[in-house]
């Protein structure tokens, strides 16, 4: 970052510690590697002289000669200092080859004879500075660095300019750094002191996702995500400023009260307010009452009593305070840290006196009410009811983490024998912030709660508190169930809210569908029992989803059921409620317009309601329906903006990873998509959810198959097999991922188990009704029919197969059936059979599966398949176990099947396998099958 010199940190130069850069540093990255240069501007901050050391460090290898300087403010008025900078330690090492007026001119510089030297032997000096660029460029590649060209001497930077428009071809690159605070005119003397071929790369603010990275970088890991987002917003995404609150928070032994601005460290006070100096007092006084505002206008100043608020904002904004915008009627800072730093530097007693007069000011009540609790200083009863009824109003406007501000500071104003207490409303506010996805900020309150409370139900509402925040790692809790269960004792309502936690861990954790059915219904019965009806729907909704998954007959009913009124409004639009289920039901019976409809819906009230959690799964949720469809370009959106807000919010990762992973090898970037694909696995792996691993290793099983690696893909899928297996899901329509692994296995030359798999898939299909998945079946067959030579039929069971994807609307689905049959006819000489595939690809935007197709036209017509030339009789060559295997290979039997029936391993099957490849010259058991029938033929 760049910093000033007076808190500046160690250099850290390696590439792997520029955070948050991957584009713009690659970029600049491709520009050195030409021969080009680079000039990296941006704001105070920003992370200029970070980028800026690491392309150094990394050029530095290629480079014969690397020249540097960094300028500072203070020396900015020193003549030359800069050009001594750069080759005071190269001058005695060219200075014998620079012609003798331009070597004197360059050595008086160089000594400080002053301004003077280039006043007089102006070209001279000129032609000097060139000239030794050019000799050391002789030899070997010259870089270089200079830092801060904003405090280059004037003398320095025209001697500078000069040089770099006339080295032409001369190997010298410019790598610079300077500061801007604006456009892009701020830059452009600096870009002209440097090679006409410059690249300008412009530094912009971080996301909260990379201030997030960067705090848990440098050690601040302690800062909950509440935190982290208020110090992206109070930093304006600026790294250095980031980093300077990041630290004043971890060192200090107090955490800002609830709707309080962050506290502004006094390292960071220094750069943004010495223009309030300048200030009246009234002036300032104007500008206190603006930084506590939510939103300040000049209404709302003169409602709290500041007459001249025109004049006074007029003069702010002269200094660079505040930034204009006429059409704009909400005053704004020039950077969100000057209203934290004016706002921390004024008096407690002036910040009360502010909160009060907006408290009465303010329009909204939800604004008025956080004025008033931020003008008392202790417990009051009244005040505490204001924020509890400005909660709620904000919980209803779906507004939940506004809502969670709220009740804490309810809570803290509730006397302690209040009714309700300050105990309750901070569980009120930590469901809140759960609702909110502020996971961290609602465990901790649960948890100081539970230090204290003694009452069975807040301990219990505490507890689920906990388990809630702790999301897919549910195995990280499990000490938690025995405790929460002796705290329910035999209250039905309180067992009922823990038979559903349980009911998710039993199919999380341990992976048994059974066992959580069995969980979740009695979790229904309890919560009928205790009047609690929202439990009651959650629990019935979760069996629900149990039993459409395990394929059992009670699905429809139980759905039914969770759907029966009366309903709660906040479990009608939950990620795990009634409403969802029905989702499921319907996309898994193939009913796509009626499963799109209902996910819409959910998404839009999500949404309002600022339920966060649910917005993340109701986006994937909907990008995975658009797939299906074919809609790839639509997909990827939604599966990049779900991955986008999970990863801010650290929620629903694992899944929406694992979405985007099928949505980019599908529409997008297939080395991305495995990418993501590892990444989901490998968070299942870690959280112990076995639920996400088997659909995160069939997404990376879909990306290897796209990407070419058949292996790879059936690896991954045999292992979705296992674990679907052991968890009794048995509905195919739940990952869908039989058809690619049994396509998988015909391309390794695994037919009979590529048959096996899809015999056993086509019961369950067929008793569950899942057209599609019957369609994909055919699809996959007819791959297998294609490898046992049977051409005619397989080009008739894919026709067909298109056709009824085609009906249902799988536009994905249906362009891979022409593709299989444009395959299967190019064995022909006519490549337009490629024409149909392509245009369904290009109609779905499944731009990796049209790359396909564009390297099987560019290939030309295939090769009709012929028989390896192995020498006459050559099976009856082989060894004996060696024909055994071979001869059930030609019965269509699997390796599993082969070591059952010879009593051997699965090991020695393969390696007798490889043997028996090596000896007939082939490469798969397809052409074992094919030398059988040449064999056959010729006798």
């Amino acid at each position: 970052m760049t910093v000033r010199r007076d808190f500046k940190e160690p250099a850290r130069s390696r590439p792997d510690l520029v955070i948050g850069r991957d584009e713009l540093y690659s970029g600049a990255r491709e520009q050195l590697a030409r021969g080009g240069s680079v000039l990296l501007h941006g704001p105070a901050g920003i992370g200029k002289s970070t980028v800026l050391r690491a392309l150094a460090e990394e050029n530095a290898g290629a480079a014969g000669t690397v020249l540097r300087c960094s300028a500072t403010e203070s020396e900015s008025h020193l003549p030359f200092l800069a050009l001594a900078d750069l080759f005071g330690l190269v001058l005695d090492k060219v200075s014998a080859r620079l012609p003798a007026a331009q070597r004197t001119a360059l050595e008086s510089a160089l000594t400080g004879r002053g301004e003077s030297t280039l006043q007089r032997d102006g070209l001279a000096l000129r032609l000097a500075v060139l000239s030794t660029l050019r000799a050391l460029a002789a030899e070997g590649p010259v870089l270089v660095v200079a830092d801060d060209l904003q405090w280059l001497d004037s003398a320095s930077a025209e001697l500078l300019g000069f040089a770099a428009r006339r080295l032409g071809d001369s190997p010298v690159r410019m790598l610079c750094a300077v500061r801007t605070d604006g456009e892009e005119e701020e830059y452009g003397r600096h870009l002209r002191a440097c090679p006409p071929d410059t690249l300008p790369v412009r530094l912009g603010p971080f996301s909260r996702t990379q201030v997030s990275a960067l705090l848990d970088h440098r050690g601040y890991t302690a800062l909950s995500r509440s935190t982290a987002r208020d110090i992206h917003r109070t930093s304006g995404g600026n790294p250095l400023f980031a980093l300077e609150l990041g630290r004043a928070l971890a060192q200090s032994p107090t955490r800002p009260r609830p709707g309080e601005p962050l506290p502004v460290p006094t390292s960071l006070r220094a750069l943004v307010l010495s223009r309030l100096e300048m200030l009246s007092d009234e002036a300032r006084r104007t500008l206190l009452v603006a930084s506590a505002g939510a939103r300040p206008t000049l209404a709302l100043l003169h409602a709290a009593g500041r007459d001249n608020a025109e004049a006074e904002t007029a003069q702010a904004a002269a200094l660079g305070l505040l930034a204009t915008d006429h059409e704009e009627p909400a005053l704004r800072f020039a950077h969100p840290l000057i209203s934290a730093a004016l706002y921390a530097e004024a008096p407690a007693r002036d910040r009360r006196a502010v909160h009060t007069a907006l408290s009465t000011a303010a329009s909204d009540p939800i604004e008025r009410a956080r004025h008033l609790a931020l003008a008392a200083t202790g417990p009051d009863p009244e005040v505490a009811a204001r924020l509890a009824e400005a909660a709620a109003l904000a919980r209803d406007r779906g507004a939940p983490s506004v809502a969670a501000s709220l009740g804490l500071l309810a809570a803290r104003h509730t006397p302690a024998d209040g009714k309700p207490g300050p105990d309750e409303r901070r569980l009120q506010a930590a469901e809140d912030a759960i609702t909110a996805g502020e996971v961290d900020l609602a465990r901790d309150i649960a948890r100081e709660v539970l230090t204290r409370a003694t009452v069975p139900a807040e301990r219990v509402r505490a507890w689920m508190v906990v388990i809630e925040a702790a999301g897919q790692a549910l195995g990280e809790v499990d000490a938690v169930f025995p405790q929460v269960l002796a705290d329910a004792g035999d209250d039905p309502r309180l067992l009922a809210l823990v038979h559903y936690q349980l009911a998710w861990r039993e199919v999380v954790v341990d992976g048994d569908f059974a066992k959580s059915r069995q969980e979740a219904a009695h979790a229904a019965e309890l919560a009928a029992r205790g009047g609690d009806r929202r439990t009651e729907l959650m629990a019935l909704a979760f069996q629900s989803s149990t039993e459409t998954l395990m394929g059992h007959p009670d699905a429809p009913a139980t759905i039914q059921r969770a759907l029966e009124e009366p309903q709660d409004p906040d479990v009608a639009s939950h990620h795990n409620g009634a409403a969802m289920a029905k989702f499921r039901w319907l996309l898994m019976s193939d009913q796509l317009p009626e499963a799109r409809t209902a996910i819409t819906a959910l998404l839009r009230e999500a949404r309002r309601r600022g339920m966060v959690e649910s917005e993340v799964h109701f986006s994937r949720l909907l990008a995975d329906t658009e797939l299906r469809y074919g809609h790839c370009g639509r997909a990827l959106d939604l599966a990049r903006e779900s991955l986008r807000l999970a990863r801010d919010s650290g929620i629903g990762e694992s899944a929406s990873a694992m979405l985007a992973s099928v949505a980019e090898a599908s529409g997008g970037d297939v080395e991305r998509g495995l990418t993501l694909a590892r990444e989901a696995a490998d968070h299942a792996e870690v959280d112990g959810d076995q639920l996400y691993l088997s659909l995160a290793l069939a997404a990376l099983g879909y990306a290897q198959l796209v990407a070419g690696d058949a292996q790879g893909a059936v690896r991954s899928l045999r292992r979705v097999r296992e674990l679907e297996h052991g968890m009794g899901i048995i509905d195919p329509a739940r990952g869908r991922w039989q058809g690619d692994l049994a396509e998988a296995l015909v391309r390794i030359g695994e037919p009979g188990e590529a048959q096996e798999l899809i015999d056993v898939t086509r019961v369950h299909a067929l008793r569950l009704n899942r057209a599609s998945v019957l369609a994909v079946l055919d699809r996959a067959e007819a791959l297998v029919r294609s490898a046992r030579g049977e051409h005619q039929a397989a080009h008739t069971q894919l026709a067909s197969a298109q056709e009824r994807l085609a009906a249902l609307g799988y536009g994905l689905e249906e362009a891979r059936a022409a593709f299989a049959l444009a395959r299967l006819r190019g064995r022909g000489p006519a490549p337009a059979a490629y024409d149909e595939a392509a245009r369904l690809f290009r109609r779905c935007r499944a731009l990796p599966w049209l790359r396909q197709v564009e390297r099987a036209v560019a290939a030309g017509p295939a090769e009709p398949e012929t028989v390896p030339a192995a020498a006459p009789g050559a099976l009856d060559g082989l060894a004996a176990m060696e024909r055994q295997v071979a001869a059930l290979v030609m019965e269509g039997a699997t390796n599993r099947e082969i070591a059952g029936r010879l009593f051997i391993s699965v090991k020695t099957v393969e390696a007798t396998l490889t043997r028996v490849y090596r000896k007939l010259g082939i490469r798969s058991r397809v052409d074992i099958v094919r030398l059988a029938a040449a064999a056959r033929r010729t006798k």
